[in-house]
């Protein structure tokens, strides 16, 4: 029996190869790993938590992102695609205009295909982010979610039910979960 070899991608050749890429890749230790398309539920979803955000956000440093723009941990050697972040850097000072290294909130809608790898090791990887102040998990097919926040000597756990409003002090605002599934069938 042969072990398979994974090739391994330098951070350099990662970012060339999304940069001529017509899909998503997230990068994972020298891994390339590709994104699949998400539900209409999924989309939905994110762009509740993102016009919420955007509005709340409206006339401050911090920008709300979405899909497309990656987060890059150094510590963790990765760079991910959440559904939705927010980065509080004034946008001339960003490094790079192809991802951020500097989130301060960062959302992913769970879906059956990545509901393991966003609860257990994008939680420890994006811990790792020195900036990040809150972690927020929003299930798809139920009406929960669960926030990680960040403490002075350690991080905390706060679940959330389908008529619970969530406060995301990383950013001032208190979300209803009903805002977050508006327009979705329950």
């Amino acid at each position: 029996m042969h072990a398979v070899k994974i090739p391994y991608y330098r951070v350099e050749d990662y970012l060339e190869l999304e940069l001529r890429s017509e899909r998503r890749h997230e990068y994972l230790n020298g891994e390339i790993v590709a994104m699949t398309g998400g539900s209409l539920a999924h989309n939905l979803i994110t762009l509740n938590l993102a016009g919420t955000l955007r509005e709340h956000l409206r006339g401050t440093p911090c920008r709300v992102y979405v899909n497309d723009v990656k987060v890059r941990i150094e510590a963790a050697h990765c760079f991910f695609y959440p559904d939705v972040l927010v980065s509080c850097v004034e946008p001339g000072k960003l490094q790079d205009c192809y991802f951020v290294d500097d989130a301060k909130l960062v959302i992913e809608v769970l879906s059956p295909s990545t509901n393991q790898r966003d609860r257990e090791f994008k939680r420890i990887a994006y811990r790792q982010l020195p900036g990040l102040q809150e972690y927020l998990l929003v299930a798809q097919e139920s009406r929960l979610a669960i926030c990680y926040r960040r403490l002075p000597d350690g991080w905390e756990q706060e679940p959330y039910g389908a008529r619970e409003v969530i406060e995301l002090k990383s950013v001032g605002l208190n979300l209803p979960l009903t805002r977050i599934y508006e327009d979705i069938p329950e």
